[in-house]
Formats: structure tokens, sequence, C-alpha cells
């Protein structure tokens, strides 16, 4: 392997160095009085090329080949700038832009179609990238915040993920996201760092988010141990120097109110020192009833600017909930199949007691850029999640030979409340270089880091009471009020409790890339690697494991580029095995993956719209399943293999000046390729829709006409041959397809947006589920329901 990277970066050296000559384009963007702008979109016409201003108001353009070029500057409520410059071979030349402000309304902005509301062109800092998205050799998208608003999404859980090829959610307790891509369950990020749990974190709220990145495939960039599928990574609000002052207010279907707001700037005159502030408070029940839910968020942040080039950044994210978890499950004998129970029935009782989380993050970054081709950045992170919970079920009280069963067929269950109390710590370190250099006309851009993971997770499921305890709760004649709560023994702190769950790891990983520009910046290959050393404190174990990546980006038309990609992730893990029946040991062999995959990445009308389309293929090893030599389950085999393969499609951005959409459409198909029982090959994975596609279209109306500041929108989702959820592989699909239906109106002004969002138009039982062991379940969502929102921006 070491030979044969050496030897593709002598044979890339050498055509480089014969051929590649290259230049940049950098400078300030600023407003009268010298003010930076951030965000300001900078497009090259007729390549599709181009970037966005920093905070300070900076941008660089690099791996432009010598010639003469047009350069666009728009940002909402400004003038958009257009400036001719000349790149020289080897040279970075210097274009300085001042903009001015315009005095009409932002919607006017939109219409001249300057800027579409939808696209988002660079990564953000957090992935540690230096190129554009269009030009990367992966495929990562990204839902930005004004998308967001026009869905009115509050959490990770009202649909944001329809905004992406491929991503579904299974079911839930109700309080944390539980997200699929490709047909592997995805960890949460938040900016850049892994928080993910078992059964967390909590559902992010959207008032403090600026973006969300799913980046697809392992990513062995950010880190190398976790699911192939890839990862989601919330990006969070930032100060900036601009005066940012708005305050949002909605109500809705089920008793949904919510207030937030937004509010940041300069704290000093200088303008050294600035901050932001998000706030929000929300209450609302669900169509369930009796289930009335608090929850708040406080987001302060601080950046303060040592120099032009120096920064320190401190965030803190607060957020509590008050939520009723495991509710949404609703159990039925499986002889009347799902959905035979109204889409409003209750199945725990009314005086089933509410779950309090207290979630607490803090964020640390430090940046100095040596000059515009060499910075490093050192962040910090910290979490504590905290939950004094419980959760509902059904049992059997006959024991598993009794003669009733867990749901009997004239409706008698027997529910049961168990306690779930969690508390999560982590800590994380990251430091990483960003240097961008020519050697002999051929460009690198290296990032070489470090990562630092500590992390534990205790639970406590070990306690238990019966709710029906005279009589059998019967789903087809249900009486409420007659069930005994829980009482559960919180004396002995969490960590101590004798029984409770607990895992946790120390991650420790050194990775270095590079991007390598060549053919006049048209093709750009990367290498890289990632050494990871990963320990489980509960067995004391150690795993090590090295993972390449290869990527090649190819500018077949300034605006058509094909993508290729290799990627490794694994997993530690650990189970009893026995080699003759008689002596055990521990399988300790990691879970490991290998992704292959390409595609074309197409932009139109000078990058306003993009588009994605891509195939890969996954390959999921050392899986561990039951041993068939005994039947009880207590030994398992190192012999499971799965195998996931898909196309993605993906489109984002502005069809006409006044037609943004998002529409995308993903073919998965996961199957088990090995297994310990034979019969078992060649079966479905559960969790996943085989073929899936969503669209999102808003239409602001001509400033022209009568209807100027309206605008509005249409979204759908639909899902075909959907599995089910259950925790085993079934081959076949027990679900129906599956699809919904949403709208929204909305009239704004210079300060005040008014919008109207109804889901679930066509008022259609939707709903996901599973079979279990004799009876199902499933969770339903609510029928058409509506939401007013109201934002008032200073």
């Amino acid at each position: 392997m070491k030979n044969t990277i050496l030897l593709i970066f002598i044979v890339v050296f050498g055509i480089g160095f014969a051929i590649a000559q290259t230049g940049s384009i950098s400078g300030e963007v600023v407003a009268k009085g010298n003010n930076p702008i951030p965000n300001v979109n900078i497009s090259i016409v007729g390549t599709g090329q181009g970037t966005t201003t920093n905070d300070r108001g900076n941008y660089i353009i690099n791996n432009l080949g010598a010639g003469n070029y047009v350069l666009e500057f728009s940002y909402l409520g400004y003038y958009s700038v257009t400036q001719k410059v000349i790149v020289s071979p080897g040279e970075i030349t210097n274009l300085n832009i001042t903009m001015l402000q315009k005095q009409e309304s932002l919607n006017e902005v939109i219409v001249e179609g300057k800027r579409s509301i939808f696209t988002v062109r660079e990564p953000s800092e957090s992935l540690r990238l230096k190129t554009e998205l269009i030009k990367l050799p992966q495929n990562i998208q990204v839902i930005g915040n004004p998308l967001l608003q026009d869905q009115q999404v509050t959490t990770i859980m009202e649909g944001a993920i329809r905004n992406v090829s491929g991503v579904t959610m299974r079911e839930h307790w109700g309080h944390f996201a539980s997200v699929f891509m490709r047909g592997f369950r995805i960890p949460a990020f938040r900016n850049g760092f892994n928080f993910a749990d078992t059964w967390g974190p909590l559902a992010e709220d959207m008032n403090n988010v600026e973006r969300i990145e799913f980046v697809k495939g392992p990513a062995g960039f950010t880190i190398s141990a976790g699911e192939p599928g890839g990862f989601y990574n919330v990006v969070t609000k930032k100060p900036t120097e601009s005066f940012i002052a708005s305050v949002n207010t909605m109500a809705g279907s089920f008793d949904f109110y919510r207030g937030a707001l937004d509010v940041g700037g300069k704290l000093s005159e200088n303008g050294k020192l600035l901050g932001r502030f998000n706030a929000a408070y929300q209450t609302s029940d669900t169509h369930r009833d009796n289930e009335q839910s608090i929850r708040y968020a406080i987001n302060p942040s601080i950046t303060y600017n040592i120099s032009d080039r120096t920064s320190l950044n401190a965030e803190m994210n607060i957020n509590e909930a008050e939520v009723f978890i495991g509710t949404a499950y609703v159990f039925a004998p499986a002889s009347r199949g799902f959905g035979s129970l109204d889409r409003d029935f209750r199945f725990v009782d009314t005086n089933y007691p509410e779950s309090d989380i207290q979630e607490m993050t803090f964020f640390g970054t430090f940046n100095h850029e040596f000059s515009d081709n060499w910075s490093i950045t050192g962040k910090f992170s910290y979490l504590r999640y905290d939950q004094v919970g419980n959760s509902a079920w059904v049992f059997d009280p006959d024991g598993p030979d009794g003669p009733l069963g867990p749901v009997n067929e004239n409706g008698d269950v027997f529910r049961y409340s168990s306690i779930w109390d969690a508390l999560s710590v982590g800590k994380y370190v990251q430091a990483y270089t960003n240097v961008t250099f020519n050697t002999a006309g051929v460009q690198h851009k290296l990032l070489g880091a470090f990562d630092f993971t500590e992390k534990e997770y205790w639970a406590d499921f070990s306690q238990f009471a019966p709710v029906d305890t005279t009589a059998p709760f019967n789903i087809f004649n249900p009486v409420y009020g007659n069930g005994t709560p829980a009482d559960f023994d919180r004396s002995i702190s969490l960590r101590s409790r004798p029984g409770n769950f607990n895992y946790g790891f120390r991650n420790r990983s050194v990775y270095v890339q590079d991007e390598i520009g060549f053919f006049e910046g048209r093709a750009r290959l990367t290498l890289a690697a990632r050494y990871t050393n990963i320990t489980t404190f509960e067995l004391n174990q150690d795993d090590d494991k090295f993972t390449p990546r290869v990527g090649l980006s190819v500018d077949i038309l300034p605006t058509l580029t094909a993508y290729g990609l290799y990627d490794q992730s694994f997993i530690p893990q650990s189970a009893l095995g026995t080699d003759d029946g008689i002596d055990a040991f521990a399988i300790t062999d990691p879970e490991e993956a290998s992704d292959l995959e390409g595609g074309l990445k197409k932009s139109f009308f000078d990058g306003k719209l993009r588009t994605t389309l891509g195939a890969y293929l996954i390959t999921k090893e050392n899986i561990v399943v039951a041993d068939p030599r005994f039947p009880n389950g207590n030994f398992s085999i190192l012999l499971g293999e799965v195998q996931s393969k898909g196309i993605e499609f993906d489109l984002q951005g502005q069809l006409t000046p006044e037609l943004n959409v998002v529409l995308n459409y993903a073919n998965t198909n996961v199957e088990i390729t090995e297994d310990s029982n034979p019969d078992n090959v060649g079966n479905r994975v559960a969790g996943h829709a085989r073929h899936m596609t969503n669209g999102w279209f808003n239409y602001v109306f001509n400033q022209r006409t009568a209807l100027k500041g309206f605008a509005a929108s249409l979204g759908y989702q639909y899902q075909i041959d959907r599995s089910t959820w259950n925790w085993g592989a079934e081959n076949e699909s027990q679900l129906p397809d599956y699809f919904r239906l949403d709208g929204a109106v909305s009239w704004r002004n210079n300060n005040i947006r008014v919008q109207f969002n109804v889901n679930n138009i066509l008022n259609k039982y939707l709903f996901s589920g599973s079979d279990f062991a004799d009876f199902i379940y499933w969770q339903s969502e609510p029928g058409i329901n509506g939401r007013l929102g109201i934002t008032y921006t200073f």
C-alpha cells in the first residue's frame, strides 16, 4: 500500500510539474465605512465556481488557470458588483470590493436572482476543508437556515431530513433523532464533534442552527470509528460584525406556542469583541392529547478578534426539555394489522409522568492565520446530558409460557413503566492545520489533524413497575385513570446503581490529507490516511486501525465535475464466542466497512442551481451474529456481512428568479450477504425505503405585481417499498407506501414576515412500525395541522 501511494505521488508531481500553472484571486469585501461584509456570494461568471466571504469579509479562490475572469459579488440588501480580473500563473491577484446598501426590501433582492436562498457553496469550517462543495470528491448536502425557516422546522425531527436524498428517521422514544442514511444509523455531530449516543443526544432546536451538513460515506477526514453511511453535522450560529436582531413567535395545532430571539453584533467600538444570543421557549401537546411538553434553549456566544488573523470563540448551549418518552407507541395483535386503532389513540395512562432532560454543551475555538494560505485551529468541547425519565412497554404477567400473551386477541394487555435515567459526559479536543502551497506548479491543500475524545454513558433500566395491577387495559375499550403510577428508587447516584448500563471509550486519532491540484486546477487528487486508537473502558480493550482515503475530482467542463472516492471505517466491538462448544473467548475484532462511490456534479445559472448524481457500494464486515450451535443466543460468531448499494440524486437552488427548489431521489438496497444462518443471506436489512423522493418548491411573486411580498411553498415526501423498523432483518415489506403533502404561504416587507404552514394537507393516516414477537406496534403522525409564525427583524 505504501509503494502504491508513493507511486501515485510521483506520477502526480511529474504531470503537474510539466503542465499545471494556476493562480488565485483574494481580497476583502466591505460596506460603506470600511465595515467587512460576511457571507457575500462570489461567483465566477460562466463557470459555476465561486466562494463566500468569511466573518471578516475576506475571500480567496484558488486553482484558477491563467486568463481573464468576471467576478460577481452579491448579498441580500446590497447592490451587486461585477468586476473583471486577470489571473497570472503562480500569482495571487488582489481584488477588494466595496458594496453599497440598498433601500429596497429584501424580497426585491431575491427576485433579481442574484442569489439562491437554498444553495450553499462552501462547507463549514468544522469540516476542515477549504474546497467548495461542488469540487469535493464526495457527496455532501447542506440544509441552510432559509430552507429551515420556510418549512418552519423547530427541531431536526420535524422533517428537516426530507431535504436530502435517502435519509430516513427510525421510530424513536420522542426526544432524540435516530437518523438513517444509506441503510445505517448515522451519528449526530455538532460543530464537527461527534455527540452520538445510543439514545441521544437531545434533538437539536433549530433556533440556534445556521445549517445542517449531511456528509455521505465513512468520511474518515472527520472520524474513522463509526457507521459507514456518514453523519450529519449541525452548525450553530456564530457572532457577526453586522447587527442582527429578530423576534419570532409561533402558534399552531395541539396547543403549540413558541417564542424565539436572535440578537448579535459588535460588543466593542473597535469591533474586536462580537456577541450573539439565541433563546427559545416552547410548549406543545400532541395529537394524542394529555402530553403537554415544555422545552427551552439558551445559546450565548462571543468572538474576540485578537488581530486581523487571530480569533477566539466561546459558545454555550443550554437545552432543557420536559417530554413524555415512549408515549407514541401503539400496540395491537398482529392479526389486526397496522393502523387498526384511531390515529389519536393513547396507550399510556393519564397519570404517566414526564421525563426531565438537561443538556449542556460548550465549544471553544482558537484560530490563527499565518497567511492567506496557512492557518491553525484548536477546538475544545464538553457535553453533559442528564435525564430523569420513564419509558413504557407491554409485558406478559403469566410469563413466556402463560395463556395470556403481551397483546391478547380481544385487546387485553398489561402495561408497565420502567425507569430510564441517563447520564452522558463527553470531552473533545481537536487541533488541525490547513496549508496551501505550490510545488513546481502543482497546488497542494494539506490538512493535518489530531483528534481526542473521551466519553462515558450510564443508563438505568433496572427498575420497572406494572401499571395495570388489578385488571388488564383493553385497547378496543380503553379506560384511563385506573393505572398505578410508578415509584422508582433514585436514592443511589446513577453511576453507582447496580445493574446499570454503561459504556465508555477514549479515541485518539492522527490524520493527514493532501488535495493535489493539477491540469490548471481542473483535476484534484485526494490522498489521505488516518491512524486511530480506541480504548473501550468496560473491557479495557484497545483497537488500532489504519484507514486510507483516496478521492479524485475532475472538471469535465467548468460547470460539470466527475468524482470518485474510496474510504473506510471501523467500529470496536466485543462479544462472547466459543471455538469448540466448551472453551469461551471474547470476540474483539472491530466491525469494518469500505465505501466505493462515484458520480457527477453539475451547476447551472452561474451556480444558482446545483445537482449531484451518485452511486455507491458499501460493504460492512466482521458483523457479530448468533452462533447457530447455541439456540439460547449466549454465544456469537464473527461471520456477518451486509452490503448497501444505491443511487442518489439531489437538486438544490434556483430555477428562475422567482422559483427556488429542493428535489431529491434515492434508490437504496441493503441486504445480508453473509450470516451464520444461510436462510438469512439475501434478506433485506430493516429500516429503509427502497425508493424515496422528496421535493420542496418555493415561489416568490414578482414585486411589480399586486402580490408583492407574497410567496407560496409546496412540498412532498414519498417512500415506496418500506421495510419495517424491526431490530432484526426481514425479507419482506409490511408497511404501506408513504406519501405526505405540505405547504406554506407567507408575506413579508422590510421588517415583518408572516407565514402559515399546513402539514399533511391530505390528512393521511401516516405511521411507521414493525412486528415484535407475536404482536405489532406502530407510531402515528398527526393528521392535517397548521402553524402560524410571525417574525420581526429590527
